[in-house]
């Protein structure tokens, strides 16, 4: 049975992680209601700019118009495995790198790797997975120059057709408690090809284009892609802080159910050994007493 002292220690020491805990909690919690406002703001915006590049690539074609529409025979693919650049969060880093290691497991050897996280390209260097490009560090403070830089890493390798086709693989932020991963498909426009079915049955919008729907869709194309990315880092931004907060309050309630568990073993720790004593001085003065 553990001594006093040692009890001791180890309630003072896990007092001293609660406290830390429970503040962490409290700065991603404060970290998640600025990421959830960005989220939450992005997501209508990327969404009218898929629906309107879907009903112009519908209405005009998606072949000789621009070369990030046109289909092409899939050789070689790239994967963009997106994590956190900070740990502590339950298993936010561990869901989407396994996924992203089963996904390639499926792939052939020459799939090239972009990681964006410090978690995931710690990881992956210690693997032999063809790593082309890696972006760790981002998170800490997130920008739109940061997230368009990556896309013109992307855009660049599909044009001069160092790959094929391009999957990403991410935290999606549903609620609190619920973090998704998912693989979405960037290249090519599988996604914006087909409207879906809800949009499908809604009537059709007549749009009026200046100065044509040809140009229109050449610029709306880039547009898209930067929009659809930085939504992206959105939702694993705001994910990871959600996926932290809820660590860090599991953790804080372990703390304190562990602090009640050795607060009693103390407690009667502490009684036995005063028992103890009262009986040791009876005793001696019972033996005065015989003497």
């Amino acid at each position: 049975m553990a001594t006093l002292k040692e009890l001791k220690v180890r309630i003072n020491g896990i007092k001293g992680t609660q406290k830390i805990t429970k503040a962490m909690k409290m700065v991603a919690s404060a970290k998640l209601r600025r990421a959830q406002d960005r989220i939450i703001s992005a997501r209508p915006f990327a969404r009218k700019v898929e629906e309107m590049l879907s009903q112009l690539v519908e209405s005009v074609g998606n072949e000789g118009i621009d070369e990030l529409l046109e289909k092409r025979e899939i050789k070689t693919r790239c994967v963009v495995i997106v994590s956190s650049d900070r740990g502590l969060a339950g298993s936010f880093n561990t869901n989407v790198i396994r996924n992203g290691m089963n996904y390639l497991s499926e792939l052939p050897d020459d799939t090239k790797v972009i990681t964006v996280g410090k978690k995931v390209t710690d990881s992956f260097r210690k693997r032999s997975y063809n790593v082309i490009e890696t972006y760790p560090g981002i998170f800490n403070d997130l920008t739109l120059e940061q997230s368009n830089a990556i896309v013109e890493f992307i855009v660049d390798g599909y044009k001069r057709k160092d790959f094929d086709a391009v999957d990403i693989i991410y935290n999606e932020f549903k609620s609190i408690v619920k973090q998704v991963v998912v693989r979405d498909q960037f290249f090519p426009f599988k996604s914006i090809s087909k409207l879906k079915e809800e949009e499908k049955k809604s009537p059709s919008v007549d749009y009026i284009f200046e100065p044509d729907n040809v140009s229109i869709l050449k610029y709306l194309v880039p547009k898209h892609l930067r929009v659809q990315f930085w939504k992206i880092l959105l939702e694993s931004n705001a994910a990871e802080q959600a996926a932290r907060m809820t660590a860090m309050e599991t953790a804080t309630k372990n703390a304190a159910d562990l602090l009640q568990i050795l607060e009693l073993s103390y407690n009667q720790a502490r009684q036995a050994s005063i028992t103890k004593e009262i009986l040791e001085i009876v005793g001696g003065a019972e033996a005065l007493k015989e003497a």
